[in-house]
Parts: C-alpha cells; sequence; structure tokens
C-alpha cells in the first residue's frame, strides 16, 4: 500500500483508502494483509559476517603501513643474524585491538535500531470480527482500528477517528516538550509538519490524557519513526577529523619512505655497494621513519581523555569522539531537555490587573493559586511525585513551592462535580463544597473565559469587570505570549447548590476573574553561560527545535543564541521545505534556530553545515534526533532524558544532561589534540632523526647505527614518553582559541616546522659526534657514541615538545611526573643494552670511558638550549 497524507483526508477517504470501516477488519482479511505486507516491525538492515566486518578493518592505510613495518622489523633483524621480534608483536597487538574496537563500533546502528524496536507497545486494543481483543503490536495492519487511552503507547501511525480529551506525548519524535491536544481536525496546509497533524497519532508516542478511536495507516518501516530507523541505517557515518588526520599522516609518510628509501638505495647502488646490504639498509630507513607506535600512543592518549571526561559527565562511546569535541565549530542542540528543563514551570502570574514574577511571594489564600490548584487532575502518587498532564503538573506544583500543604488544601475543597475539558470550548471547571455553599473553579484560554467573566477580584474585593479590566490583562496576556509562556485564565464563583445540569450554559457563566498564569519550558540555569564560553571559544550553539517559532525564538534570546534585535535568524520547517539543499547551504550561517522541525531537516541541517567544511556536534535526547547525531562529526545524547535510540546513535553520552558538559568536554578534547600533537612532535622529529643520520651517512660511505640499533631506539624511547606527553596538564587560554576546524591537521600550528627543524638538529648533533669519534677513537667506539647520543638526545628533546613556541623554562619543566619516569626508564633501557656484559655484546656496543659518556650526555643535552634559542626566533616570527 502506498504512503499518502492521510491527514488531509476526510475519515470516509481514509477508510475507503485503506478498505477499512469503524467494525474494523474481519480476522481473514488480517491473516492475508499481515502475510502480504508483513510484520509491524522495523527492520534491521542487511547484516554482514562477523568475519567481513573483521577484515574490513584492515584496510585502513596506516594499519597496512603499520603491518608492513611489522614484516620489514623481522626481515631486517633476521637477516643481520638477531632475530628481534618486540616491535612486530607490539605493532600487531595494536592492529588486533583497533579491529576488535571497530567491529564494536559498528554495532551501533544495529543497536539503535533494536531501541527502536523496544520502544513499540507489547499489546494493543483492536476492533477485529467487530470485537475488541488485545494483540501483539507486530500482529497489527494497516486497516485495523485501535482503541487508545492514557498510558497506552501508540502501536502504528493512526489517522484519528474519534477523540476524548485526548493528549499525546510525542516529544521523543518532535522534540515539543508539552503533550500535543488531539482533535479531528484537517490542518489547513500540506506542508504541516509532523507536530501540526493533530488528526494523527504516530507509533511510539505516548497516550497522557483522554480517550480515541483510529484507523492504521501505516505500520512498520513505513511509520515515522520508521522513517527514522531507515535513515539510521542507511545514514554513513563520517571518518572523525583525528581519523582524516592519521589517514592522511599514514600516506604522507608512506610517500616520504619510499621514496628515500629508493634513493637511498639507488646512491648505494652507485657506490659499488653489494645490493643485498643497501636493500637491508633501506629497509632500516624504513622502519625507522615509521612511528609504529602512533596508533597505540593516540589511543592510550584519547583513553586517557575519555576517563577525565567521565569525572565530569561526559561519557565517552567512541575513543576519536574525544579529540572531535576540541574541533568543534557548531554545536547544533535540541531544545527540550537539553537547553531546557524539559519540564512546564509557572514564570509568570496577574492578580489584581499587575503582572509578578513566579519567584514573588505570595498570598496562600488568593483566589488565582486556589483556583490553579483546583481546577486540576493532577495526582500525587504515594511517593509524592506528581502525575498528569504537564500544564497541571506545573500549576501544582507552583502551588508546593508557595509552601501550600496540598492534602490538606484538597481534602479542605473536595470535589463534588466537574464539567471536564473540551477543546471546543477550551476549558475545564471543578465543584467544591465550601461553607454553606458551592465553589466553581474554572481555567481555560483567556480570550475565551474573559467573555464568561462579569466581575473582576481587585485586591480582595470583587467589583463589576469593565472595558478598562480586559483591556489591562489583553496586554498583560499579549505581553506574556510574545515572552513564548503558555497563558492560562483562572475564575471562580460560588453557588448554592451544585448546579442541576454540568454543562458550560449552567456551570461557566457570570464568573469572577481571578487572574492569569504564564508558563514555560524554561532555560537551564547553566545553558545561558555555557553558550557564552563556547561562543568565547569560537563555537556558535544552534537551536533546533520541534516547538513553536515564538517559543523557541523567546527560549533563544535567553540564552544568548540571538540578540534581541534579531527577527529573520529562525526559519520554520515548512520554511526549510521550501528551500533546496543549495539554497540552505548558502544561507545556513544567518540562522541560529530552527523551529517545527522533522528529522530529516535537522540531517539536512548538520549536513549545511558540513558542506563548509565545519565540525558540527550535535545534541538531543529524542528518536528524532538519532538520525542527526549518527551524520554529525560528534553526536551527543543525553544520559537522562535520553531515549536508548538516541543513546546508541551517539558518540558522547552526557550523564547530566548538562548542556555545560559539553563545553568542559570541549576544552579536554582541545587539550586530547594539543597532547597528540605534542606526541606526533616528538615522534616524528625523533624519527626524522633516524632517517637524517641514516641518509647522510649512507651518502658519505659510513656504517653510523646497525639495523638493531634503531629498532632498540624505537621501541624504548618513542613510546613511554610519548605516552607521558600526552599527559600534560591544559595549556593557560585554551577556551580563549578560536576552534582549528577541519582544514588543520597534526602539523598545523608550527608543530611540521618544528618536527622539521628539531630533526635535522637531533641528525647534526649524532653526525657531529660519530665524526668526532671515528677519528680520536676509532669506529666501533663512535658508532656506540652516535647509539647513546641518537637515544638521550631524544629524551632530552621529551622536554622540548611541552610547547611549540613557549619556552621550557616558563613553566615547570618537571611538573608531568609520568614524563620524568618515562624518561628515566627509557634512559636506564637504553644504558643496559650498552653497559652490560654479554648484553652489549648481542647489541654490538663497545664501553665507554667515563670522558666519552661525558661527550655523548653533554651533546646529548645541548638539543634544550639550541631549541630554547630556535623558540625566540620562531615567537618573534610569530608575532610579527
Amino acid at each position: 500500500m502506498t504512503k499518502k497524507d492521510y491527514f488531509l483526508l476526510s475519515q470516509e477517504e481514509v477508510l475507503q483508502d485503506v478498505d477499512s470501516s469503524l467494525a474494523g477488519l474481519s480476522s481473514k482479511e488480517a491473516s492475508d494483509r499481515l502475510a502480504k505486507y508483513g510484520e509491524n516491525m522495523l527492520q534491521e538492515g542487511e547484516k554482514r559476517s562477523l568475519l567481513a566486518k573483521f577484515l574490513d578493518q584492515f584496510k585502513d592505510f596506516m594499519i597496512i603501513i603499520l603491518m608492513a613495518a611489522a614484516v620489514l622489523s623481522v626481515v631486517v633483524s633476521y637477516a643481520e643474524g638477531h632475530p628481534e621480534y618486540h616491535d612486530a608483536i607490539m605493532i600487531m597487538i595494536v592492529v588486533l585491538i583497533n579491529a576488535v574496537l571497530g567491529i564494536a563500533q559498528e554495532a551501533k546502528a544495529e543497536e539503535a535500531v533494536n531501541a527502536l524496536k523496544k520502544m513499540a507497545s507489547p499489546l494493543a486494543r483492536v476492533m477485529r470480527d467487530g470485537h475488541t481483543l488485545s494483540l501483539k503490536s507486530e500482529e497489527i495492519v494497516v486497516g485495523d482500528i485501535v482503541l487508545l487511552e492514557a498510558g497506552d503507547v501508540v502501536p502504528a501511525d493512526m489517522r484519528l477517528l474519534e477523540v476524548n480529551t485526548l493528549k499525546i506525548e510525542e516529544s521523543a519524535l518532535t522534540g515539543e516538550s508539552v503533550p500535543v491536544e488531539k482533535s479531528l481536525a484537517i490542518p489547513n496546509s500540506e506542508e504541516s509538519g509532523i507536530g501540526d497533524r493533530t488528526n494523527m497519532a504516530f507509533s511510539s508516542t505516548n497516550v497522557t490524557y483522554g480517550r480515541g478511536l483510529g484507523v492504521v495507516v501505516a505500520t512498520g518501516m513505513d511509520t515515522e519513526v520508521g522513517k527514522i530507523a531507515n535513515m539510521l541505517v542507511s545514514e554513513k557515518e563520517s571518518k572523525t577529523p583525528l581519523q582524516e588526520n592519521q589517514d592522511q599522516l599514514g600516506k604522507w609518510l608512506t610517500i616520504l619512505i619510499l621514496v628515500i628509501a629508493a634513493i637511498i638505495f639507488g646512491i648505494g647502488l652507485s657506490q659499488g655497494r653489494p645490493a643485498t646490504a643497501m636493500l637491508l639498509t633501506a629497509i632500516s630507513i624504513a622502519v625507522a621513519a615509521i612511528p609504529e607506535g602512533l596508533p597505540a600512543i593516540s589511543t592510550i592518549i584519547l583513553a586517557l581523555g575519555t576517563q577525565s571526561m567521565a569525572k565530569q559527565n561526559a561519557l565517552i562511546r567512541k575513543l576519536p569522539a574525544v579529540e572531535t569535541l576540541g574541533g568543534t565549530e557548531i554545536i547544533c542542540s535540541d531544545k527540550t531537555g537539553t537547553l531546557t528543563l524539559n519540564q512546564m514551570t509557572v514564570e509568570k502570574v496577574v492578580y489584581n490587573n499587575t503582572i509578578h514574577n513566579a519567584s514573588e511571594p505570595i498570598d496562600l489564600d488568593l483566589s488565582v493559586l486556589k483556583v490553579m490548584t483546583l481546577a486540576n487532575d493532577t495526582k500525587l502518587s504515594k511517593e509524592g511525585q506528581l502525575i498528569g498532564d504537564p500544564t497541571e503538573t506545573a500549576l501544582v506544583q507552583f502551588a508546593l513551592d508557595k509552601q501550600l500543604n496540598l492534602q490538606e488544601f484538597l481534602s479542605a475543597y473536595p470535589r463534588v462535580a466537574e464539567v471536564p475539558f473540551e477543546s471546543d470550548r477550551k476549558m475545564m471547571s471543578t465543584i467544591h463544597p465550601v461553607n454553606n455553599a458551592y465553589l466553581i473553579a474554572t481555567k481555560g484560554a483567556p480570550d475565551i473565559l474573559l467573555t464568561r467573566c462579569t466581575h473582576i477580584l481587585d485586591n480582595g474585593a470583587v467589583r463589576p469587570i469593565t472595558d478598562t479590566d480586559k483591556d489591562t490583562l489583553a496586554r498583560l496576556n499579549h505581553e506574556m505570549a510574545t515572552q513564548a509562556l503558555r497563558v492560562l485564565a483562572m475564575a471562580y464563583k460560588e453557588v448554592d447548590a451544585v448546579p442541576s445540569e454540568l454543562t458550560t450554559e449552567y456551570v461557566e457563566q457570570n464568573m469572577v476573574f481571578a487572574g492569569l498564569v504564564g508558563m514555560i519550558d524554561p532555560e537551564r540555569k547553566e545553558a545561558a553561560d555555557a553558550i557564552a564560553v563556547a561562543k568565547k571559544a569560537g563555537i556558535r550553539t544552534i537551536m533546533i527545535t520541534g516547538d513553536h517559532k515564538d517559543t523557541a525564538q523567546a527560549i533563544a534570546k535567553r540564552l544568548g543564541i540571538i540578540e534581541e534585535n534579531q527577527e529573520h535568524a529562525v526559519l520554520t520547517g515548512a520554511e526549510l521545505d521550501a528551500m533546496s539543499d543549495e539554497a540552505l547551504r548558502q544561507h545556513v550561517e544567518q540562522y541560529s534556530v530552527y523551529a517545527r522541525v522533522s528529522p530529516e531537516h535537522k540531517v539536512r541541517i548538520v549536513k549545511a553545515w558540513q558542506s563548509h567544511n565545519k565540525v558540527v556536534a550535535m545534541t538531543g535526547d529524542g528518536v528524532n534526533d538519532a538520525p542527526s547525531l549518527k551524520a554529525a562529526d560528534i553526536g551527543v545524547g543525553m544520559g537522562i532524558t535520553g531515549t536508548e535510540v538516541s543513546k546508541g546513535a551517539s558518540d558522547m553520552v552526557l550523564a547530566d544532561d548538562n548542556f555545560k558538559t559539553i563545553v568542559a568536554a570541549v576544552k579536554e578534547g582541545r587539550k586530547v589534540f594539543a597532547n597528540i600533537q605534542k606526541a606526533i612532535q616528538y615522534l616524528l622529529s625523533a624519527n626524522l632523526g633516524e632517517v637524517m643520520t641514516l641518509f647522510v651517512a649512507t651518502m658519505l660511505g659510513w656504517t653510523i647505527l646497525e639495523p638493531i640499533h634503531i629498532l632498540w631506539i624505537n621501541l624504548v624511547t618513542d613510546v613511554f614518553p610519548a605516552i607521558a606527553l600526552g599527559l600534560e596538564e591544559t595549556e593557560k587560554g585554551v577556551m580563549t582559541m578560536k576552534p582549528r576546524g577541519k582544514s588543520s591537521n597534526f602539523l598545523s600550528n608550527g608543530v611540521g616546522h618544528s618536527i622539521i627543524y628539531q630533526g635535522i638538529l637531533e641528525s647534526l648533533f649524532t653526525l657531529g659526534i660519530f665524526w668526532y669519534a671515528k677519528d680520536h677513537f676509532g669506529v666501533p667506539v663512535a658508532e656506540t657514541m652516535a647509539f647513546a647520543t641518537l637515544g638521550l638526545i631524544q629524551l632530552f628533546h621529551a622536554y622540548n615538545v611541552k610547547s611549540v613556541y613557549q619556552s621550557l623554562f616558563s613553566m615547570n619543566p618537571f611538573a608531568n611526573k609520568w614524563l620524568n619516569y618515562a624518561t628515566i626508564g627509557s634512559a636506564a633501557m637504553l644504558l643496559i643494552v650498552m653497559i652490560v656484559p654479554g648484553v652489549n655484546t648481542f647489541f654490538s656496543s663497545s664501553s665507554l670511558t667515563l670522558a666519552q659518556w661525558g661527550m655523548v650526555v653533554g651533546v646529548a643535552f645541548a638539543i634544550v638550549p639550541v631549541v630554547e634559542i630556535c623558540k625566540i626566533v620562531l615567537r618573534i616570527a610569530h608575532k610579527k
């Protein structure tokens, strides 16, 4: 059956189109349709085998390089007669861990869809063969007549045929914080969004009030929630900036390695050296150039960042998300429950023709307070929780906040009769005995209730209401409405007896106006501060919500997302539908708020920002947020109010649902990226030093280092200091800098230049000491001194890379205790192979005198003052 806009059709047209009637389907017809169209379930998409998923993990370019490095390291060491497997084992462990983690992450889409499936109602009341049956939701088909009442989960998309004060909570689907009051009216526009289709009920939403009857028009993947499931399955996850940077770095290194190895091999052959020896030398250089520990080190740094974030209530589901946060430029945030409390709250109260803030003291005998508490269907649970419609519970909560003893009050004014709420008249009334009379308490829409009032309560006295009063109240109503407050009017009257007929004509006439109440789902107190901090850090916050335009605009102004005079910064879903993707891409930067949007809109907005090469984070808690959470560079789910669907589609979950936690996570992400840069600067400058040393030595015909020397230096001096650099504290002013964005990489901000000049310095110092030592002490001693110098110079250099520009002595050089431990440990491992008898023979090391050790340490330490001088020059150039 084709999916139609059933909300635009009459009841008769809908029933005719789905070939059904008010009596429902016959059992045989339902069975035939179930067999033809399938169960009312969400599909998971095509599943790939575990082996296929595992093999996919080895297609990454850096992984291929690492595996080649593992093989090369074994080949080189074996050819030299000293089999060495440490590097190969470490590399393969890293590769396998990466593959396992990759498989685990691939299951995220399946988890999200499974969470969607769990939202389905286990049972539904359906008309079959003219009788009411309880059926599993999976057995429901198009054309079934379903009965709804408070507490039910809607089992499929339905066109409503009957409503009796029916309200359905759709925030998980639309983002609107208040339950939708359903009616049979047909919307005026074909472009009405989900939130405006009041004659429809949607699968997986919750009935909060009243009763209803509807005919099923869509099941399974054809439902609105099914569309979301389909987007989750089909949406491809984009690579994070970290992954892209690692890919680029891997490709760059590979090209460089191959070029250098080929040049050295060619030069050696031209010098008449044996081809086998030159091949081994070329392979040695290749092994020296590959930072085989980089993926392991970056993973460890990210994991440490994850632990730090967890302490700040940011739970990371995907390691690269830590670094991605640091590059975030745009935060597309859901409003309800993320920037607001998702809790209707009384904010303004009007009595005595004057507007008052809800925080002001109030007389408990004030009629407006009594009416809002009595004309109310909220229930109080045994645990003291308020149960009922969010608007009504907000009124009772206000009374409780003013220290009203609710149980005593309700006992003093028991309800003896009522006129329930009806959408046509937009009012409800309750009747209570008081003294020897009865109090009628009425609440409703201000414009309608005012027409029923003949008197007004003014400073404790009842007097006839005047046109001036009505004008004043209309002005105050408009003033609150423009602030996006939902306004209700309160009125009352006393009668001698319960009216003979409980109708609006007998009960809701000749009322005394008591006041107005303005409510809103308020912004989180800390959200505005967090948005201001984000703005200072160059991060723009975009609000995306299913709520009405006026409400969204008012909240956005209160949060500082838009300025008071910005009237054209808000775009509605209908206006967005009228824009092409190209038009949205061109104009996306002028909009800060999107209202009445659908899930498809959210994905379009995220991708429009991404088309400008922006790193986009998307926050959300509802089912409707899941596709955009997955499409964004980083999806941020809510841990408390968030659905399992949104959590499953997220890269990070906020345990406290607090927007300011995102800002704290961004700060941590920036620190993580900076520390990964430091580790890369350390590793690549060290490896460049090794490559340049071997390259120049080969050009000069020197044999300066054995392959085993290179492998041992890589093993003991690379990993531990680099990991320790990942534990550096956050540099000052990190949240006053602009986001680095996608255009930056690991080599940006002076890191690339530093790697080059520092690598060259390491090579020059090593070549220099070899050149001096071979003439004064002989080649064997010179090789050992070069080996010791190259190893120690890297350990001293680890302190240089604590900052690209800042002097080492402008900070505490030894503040990072882990770097101190790593340096001492690595130095010890380096010295063992040169001074321990037997071990030094295996490593072809000669014994050095105290004077020779003094020369080695002195030359190695020289890297520190020389780099300090270079930093002075760089700071001057950087300022210019």
